[in-house]
C-alpha cells in the first residue's frame, strides 16, 4: 500500500471545523459558475460576491456535505468538489505548527486536541499528528 494513504488523518474522526464555521467563499467556485467546482445546490447566497454551503450561515452550524458523527467517523459527500476556504485549513500540526481554527472547533465539540508527535518523526511532513487523553477546558 501506499505509505501516504496509511498515515493517519484526524480530520476522517473529527469534522468539528465543519459543523463550527461559517463555510463562505466566492460564488465563482460553484459549479453553475465553473465546470466541476462546488454543487451550487448545496449553498445559498450570502450576498452579491459570497456564497454559503447551506447549514453553516446558522448559530448551531453543520455543512450539508458533512456525513457522519462528530469525533467519530466523518467525510465530506464533495470533498474534489470543497470549497477552497475547506482545502485551506490544516489540522493542527499537519504542517509542523498548532492550526488556531482546528484546535478552536475541537474544543467547542469537546474534542481532545492534537499534538505534535514526540517519537522523533517529522512533523511537518503531514498526518504527524497525534491526540493526547484529556479534553480541553
Amino acid at each position: 500500500m501506499d505509505a501516504e494513504k496509511n498515515k493517519y488523518n484526524p480530520c476522517l474522526t473529527c469534522g468539528a471545523c465543519c459543523a463550527y464555521f461559517r463555510v463562505s467563499f466566492y460564488w465563482g467556485e460553484c459549479d453553475d459558475a465553473k465546470e466541476g467546482g462546488v454543487p451550487a445546490g448545496l449553498t445559498e447566497k450570502l450576498n452579491d460576491f459570497r456564497a454559503v454551503m447551506k447549514g453553516t450561515n446558522r448559530p448551531e452550524p453543520r455543512c450539508i456535505a458533512l456525513a457522519g458523527e462528530i469525533g467519530k467517523e466523518v467525510r465530506c459527500t464533495i470533498y474534489e468538489r470543497r470549497p477552497q476556504v475547506c482545502r485551506d485549513i490544516p489540522f493542527s500540526w499537519a504542517e509542523g505548527l498548532p492550526e488556531e481554527k482546528c484546535d478552536k472547533s475541537r474544543a467547542a465539540w469537546g474534542l481532545e486536541k492534537l499534538f505534535k508527535k514526540t517519537d522523533g518523526t517529522s512533523a511537518g511532513s503531514g498526518y504527524q499528528a497525534e491526540i493526547k487523553p484529556g479534553k480541553i477546558k
